[in-house]
């Protein structure tokens, strides 16, 4: 038994030495492809024990399991039926769960492919998704080799490490399923690129596009603004250019980005003649009919934890402010260390604290890179260890499938 245990790291290992003798391209889609077969196989076996639920009968196959449930459904309701032009209210006037929460690109995306192959959404929804997430990978490699110089210095293997990491990050498993997550990470991750590069219409194009796939467009605003303090600085020391026009230019990027943040919110609000309806909309998800920043920190820890509420949410808040300024951080870009800082703060105030929070943390992939540079270093030891924590996390993965993509038949708790 101990030879057959001492096996399987060392087969893991060479298989490792082996991707990475490859070209970079050829090691991310081996990397990714591996971690998606694995979770392929966890969602065959959670749907052979699925219940009969709101969206699939009892023991779905698989594309019906990761394409209709949960957000999948609304997702499919915009690429076939689009977006009601009034909102729907109840007796008392108050806004009801309908399309509008759900941004366009990823659906619509979906059903030009459908028109094209004549394949049902459950079919053409998730395999899209699997096909985002592979260029996501793509771009997150290229933005951590070329981003963090330093880090990379450090640890040469890192931008490798950071894909693997993020392939077998606990919600990771969505990257397949009819979600927006895949499309919206391979976004942030050119436009972090574009960023690094100094290709600001590029970056443009791309948050552009984000604003129309998910709300998190906004935070893009200060990442630019880090970029172009840090190249005055830079200038100031005779180490960059830094004109009027370069300036005025990226000036304008970040308003563009912050714009692109609130594009949907407006569209909304023109379309359906209530200008706040994308927000009242949002808030028809909520325990708690407000969307106050922070606000839902105030209750919904409570739910979930009762007396140890505070305790649990202080050392939480004290685990990502340590992410953030462990060696392993500092040692980021600027772009790439500036998006973890203003989207983690940015979803802390904006979102409900449910579960979907797991989910929403998929997006901070620096941290990713952050997490693979404190546990990787060119020794045996350092590499057991990041094979321990790519274990733990697809653990997790497994257990969040089991837990939170099995649907209950009576009320839920959505991915």
């Amino acid at each position: 038994m101990s030879d057959v245990a001492a096996a399987v790291p060392t087969s893991a290992t060479r298989l490792w030495e082996w991707t990475r003798t490859r070209p970079w391209w050829l090691q991310v889609l081996a990397v990714y492809a591996g971690a998606r077969v694995a979770t392929t196989l966890v969602f065959l076996w959670v749907a052979s024990i699925q219940g009969p639920n709101a969206w699939t009968p009892a023991h779905p196959g698989y594309f019906p399991y990761v394409g209709f449930l949960f957000d999948g459904s609304w997702y499919r309701h915009v690429a076939e039926n689009g977006y009601p032009s009034t909102l729907p209210v109840d007796a008392s006037g108050k806004v009801q769960q309908n399309a509008w929460a759900f941004f366009p690109l990823f659906p619509l995306t979906a059903r030009g492919f459908m028109e094209l192959t004549r394949l049902p959404w459950e079919v053409v929804a998730p395999t899209l998704a699997l096909a985002l997430g592979a260029v996501a990978m793509l771009a997150i490699h290229r933005s951590i080799a070329e981003g963090a110089p330093r880090a990379v210095a450090a640890r040469p293997g890192l931008p490798l490490a950071t894909v693997a990491v993020v392939s077998v990050f606990p919600t990771a498993a969505v990257l397949q399923t009819a979600y927006t997550e895949a499309l919206a990470l391979a976004l942030i991750a050119a436009a972090l690129l574009a960023l690094i590069r100094r290709q600001y219409a590029w970056m443009a194009l791309a948050v552009l596009a984000l604003g129309f796939t998910r709300a998190v467009a906004l935070p893009m605003a200060a990442v630019v603004m880090v970029h172009a303090f840090v190249r005055w600085r830079q200038a100031r020391a005779d180490r960059d250019t830094f004109t009027w026009r370069t300036g005025v230019g990226v000036g304008a990027l970040a308003v563009w980005c912050f714009a692109s943040g609130l594009l949907w919110p407006a569209i909304c609000g023109w379309v359906t003649g209530t200008s706040d309806g994308y927000l009242r909309t949002q808030e028809a998800w909520r325990g708690v009919a407000s969307v106050t920043p922070f606000y839902g920190w105030t209750y919904v820890p409570t739910f979930w934890f009762g007396q140890w509420a505070v305790p649990i949410v202080v050392a939480g808040a004290a685990l990502v402010v340590a992410t953030l300024v462990v060696p392993a951080a500092w040692r980021l870009g600027n772009e790439l260390h500036a998006w973890a800082a203003a989207y983690l703060g940015y979803i802390a105030a904006v979102v409900e604290p449910g579960s979907s929070l797991a989910r929403f943390l998929l997006l901070a992939y620096p941290l990713g890179a952050v997490t693979a540079g404190v546990v990787t270093r060119p020794t045996a030891a350092r590499r057991w260890w990041f094979v321990c924590v790519l274990l733990l996390m697809f653990g997790l993965q497994f257990l969040w499938v089991r837990e939170i993509w099995q649907a209950n038949p009576g009320p839920d708790w959505p991915p």
